[in-house]
């Protein structure tokens, strides 16, 4: 049964296809769609889209050359799986109907039902709500692609595929509806999220450690990374890219998407030279790998912060978040957790880090739309408190339901490859490929 069951997936969802033929056009009212902002959202999605792409280089030159096909292919797979899975009724989890402020309606775009026409969504009236649900696909689509750093070079393919699925609907969906809907609760406590720091990285970055505990060492824990080069090219892609990330979710093209792209580049600069220098004062030569890797951080860091921060912040929101990374890097050397490629420290501490400095440097000359308060730094408590709390529920649901989703997957299909496997590489083991 279990040599079938992909076929069987693969009919159902041809016969819903013709079930469901999306050619309900929703023409109510008239929208005043802008064609800069609509031009803006395409080269924003299609930015995004290549940062799964850059993942897969910046992970795939850090791990054992044996590994690296398996490696890459795990964040192109999310590609293909998560679309397929958006455009059935994964928009509609995470921006449908609300249900409680917990999660969307399942059924109100159903297979993409009611996106032609004039169809908006109200956070970004100028554009196509089809555009709207393409860009944040790709949001999707990268979320479980972070994950698999954490346990690279040991899970077995056809397992992860089931546990990215369940990430999708059971983790990311509910955080996505929580935080980003209008009637997600955390919308309405307050939280600040401009682009994806509790959303995306805070998620994967606690799913990356439960992942590290629950499929624990690897049997070759010290290895040599493949390509350096590798990881260098995915570190422009992934800078490239977060320009869509960040500034695409301005929803236009404006002066807000401007403040984002500045703050973005600006704290990435920030965090790349810090790691550096921090490297240095602690007597280590400086690296390209960690250049890469402290700029990626300061991404990571600004990305709930970017519409909301000036660019003076967000420099110090790129400097802070480096050095605290670079240091829970260092702790995590010294424990048994053997999260390969450290996506918990700089993924998961990045985009708390982040969340909690948005609730420090907060403008609301930056962001009309933030309603919240001002940060710590202007005297206020408020949002530094709201953000505070989320990022305690935010944790415990992502830790602890990852750690149940991976429970799920292992009885379902067994996670960790074989000993015999693990020592022949991923690569041949599971995809019969090789470098």
């Amino acid at each position: 049964m279990k040599r079938y069951f992909p076929f069987l997936v693969i009919l159902v969802i041809l016969t819903l296809t013709f079930i469901f033929p999306s050619v309900e056009f929703k023409n109510s009212g008239n929208p005043h769609f802008n064609t800069g902002d609509i031009a803006w959202m395409l080269m924003s999605t299609a930015l995004v889209l290549i940062m799964t792409p850059g993942l897969a280089f910046f992970y795939g030159g850090m791990v054992n050359k044996k590994n690296v096909i398996s490696t890459m292919l795990q964040s192109i797979v999310c590609m293909v799986i998560i679309t397929v899975l958006w455009g059935i009724f994964g928009f509609s989890l995470a921006f449908g109907d609300s249900i409680y402020g917990i999660i969307g309606n399942p059924s109100t775009y159903f297979m993409m039902k009611g996106m032609l026409g004039n169809a908006t969504w109200k956070a970004a009236p100028t554009i196509p709500l089809l555009l709207f649900a393409m860009y944040q696909l790709k949001f999707a689509i990268i979320t479980p692609a972070l994950i698999t750093g954490a346990f690279a070079e040991r899970i077995r393919f056809n397992s992860y595929i089931i546990f990215l699925c369940l990430f999708s609907i059971f983790i990311f969906s509910p955080l996505a509806h929580c935080t980003w809907h209008p009637d997600g609760i955390l919308a309405k406590f307050g939280v600040l999220d401009f682009a994806g720091g509790t959303v995306v990285h805070m998620s994967a970055g606690w799913a990356a450690l439960a992942s590290a505990i629950y499929l624990k060492r690897r049997n070759e824990a010290n290895h040599s990374p493949a390509r350096i080069t590798y990881v260098m090219i995915g570190t422009g892609l992934l800078w490239f890219g977060w320009f869509g990330f960040n500034a695409g979710s301005a929803f236009g093209a404006n002066a807000l998407a401007v403040t984002a792209l500045a703050t973005s580049t600006t704290a990435s600069a920030a965090g790349g030279i810090t790691w550096i220098f921090f490297d240095m004062l602690r007597g280590r030569k400086p690296s390209a790998m960690g250049t890469c890797i402290g700029a990626v951080v300061g991404l990571v860091a600004i990305t709930p912060a970017a519409g909301f921060v000036t660019v003076p912040h967000s420099l110090a929101i790129g400097i802070i978040s480096a050095v605290v990374s670079n240091l829970v890097v260092e702790w995590r050397t010294r424990t048994s957790i053997d999260d390969t490629l450290d996506v918990f420290p700089c993924h998961g501490v990045g985009g708390m880090v982040g969340m909690l400095l948005t609730g420090v440097f907060a403008n609301q000359h930056v962001n009309a739309g933030n309603t919240t308060g001002n940060g710590l730094f202007f005297g206020e408590t408020h949002l530094f408190l709201v953000q505070l709390v989320a990022l305690i529920c935010v944790s415990i649901f992502s830790f602890f339901g990852s750690l149940l989703l991976l429970k799920i997957t292992d009885m379902i299909s067994p996670l960790r490859v074989s000993a015999e496997d693990e020592v022949l590489g991923l690569d041949i083991s599971q995809h019969g490929e090789k470098l």
